[in-house]
């Protein structure tokens, strides 16, 4: 039997804080305790905020929690291939299309639609997408492609859920409302997801479903604030193939006026931390891990 293989999957986009040294830790701590395997992913694709540096300020923080991860380090801007051949399986199956309205285009559909009652969001509380991209014809979607429109590859979701029916997942630690054991995935809640654009081959849901299964990722154990999207992650693994992980979601540190912390906030920095003197201990024990 394998050991079991866990990931902490940062994007440097920010300097690291408080919660994402409870989740690293969590990690961390429960490879060593399974006997399992511990791995460290650079989520990179956002190539206008992601930067050497915070990448090299993530690495310094983890080695001064004393987090030691495999060698070597997956970065997601080296491997675009493997998320364009999972983007074409799923086109070859007809499930995804181009959608050409710029985000400026949506807001103002979005509006109009909810002059006749409020338009339904996703779990994050972003509009589900309101075009009508899907009915274009493919001579017109060829035509507006050539032309080099910008465009958003999007998931049919209700055709893929046509096609991975009764999908559920086994929650192993505890979502935002306390669902814990069997959990129905409802991708549905998400409607049409992007999958990459036209300047980007991937997406955070595409590409982390595809790391996942290639590096043999058997253990998610990741942030509450991602509870809701394992229903995408978990239709997107049957419609490609790939093995469905053991899913345990954790609560979020939270600042003093209850909410999810930010990069920007300073005061739970890890750099600021460290710079004022706190020792890996003290960080342990700030977010319960002491």
């Amino acid at each position: 039997m394998s050991p079991p293989v866990f990931r902490f999957a940062p994007s440097p986009n920010g300097y690291l804080h408080l919660g994402h040294a409870y989740s690293a830790l969590l990690n961390f701590d429960r490879a060593r305790e399974t006997g399992g395997r511990f791995l460290l992913r650079i989520e990179d694709i956002d190539a206008t905020r992601c930067r050497p540096e915070y990448e090299s300020a993530i690495d310094e923080d983890l080695a001064w929690l004393g987090v030691a991860w495999e060698a070597p380090v997956r970065r997601q801007s080296e491997h675009l291939s493997d998320y364009r051949a999972a983007l074409e399986k799923l086109s070859a199956l007809g499930l995804v299309y181009p959608a050409f309205e710029s985000r400026a285009a949506i807001a103002r559909l979005v509006a109009a639609r909810e002059a006749d009652g409020p338009w339904p969001r996703d779990p994050d509380g972003a509009p589900l997408y309101p075009g009508d991209a899907k009915s274009l014809s493919a001579d017109e979607r060829e035509r507006l492609v050539a032309s080099g429109a910008p465009y958003a590859l999007r998931l049919d979701v209700a055709a893929a859920c046509r096609r991975a029916a009764d999908l559920t997942w086994n929650e192993l630690g505890e979502g935002p409302d306390g669902e814990r054991g069997t959990i129905p995935a409802r991708p549905e809640a998400w409607g049409d997801v992007i999958l990459a654009r036209k300047e980007t081959p991937t997406s955070y849901h595409l590409s982390v479903v595809v790391d996942d299964a290639l590096q043999g990722v058997s253990e998610i154990l990741r942030g509450q604030d991602l509870f809701h999207a394992t229903s995408v992650h978990r239709l997107l693994q049957v419609l490609l193939g790939l093995p469905e992980p053991a899913y345990r979601h954790h609560p979020l540190i939270r600042d003093g006026d209850g909410r999810k912390l930010s990069k920007s906030n300073r005061s739970t920095g890890l750099r600021e931390l460290r710079a004022a003197g706190a020792a890996p201990i003290a960080i342990r024990r700030l977010v319960g891990l002491g």
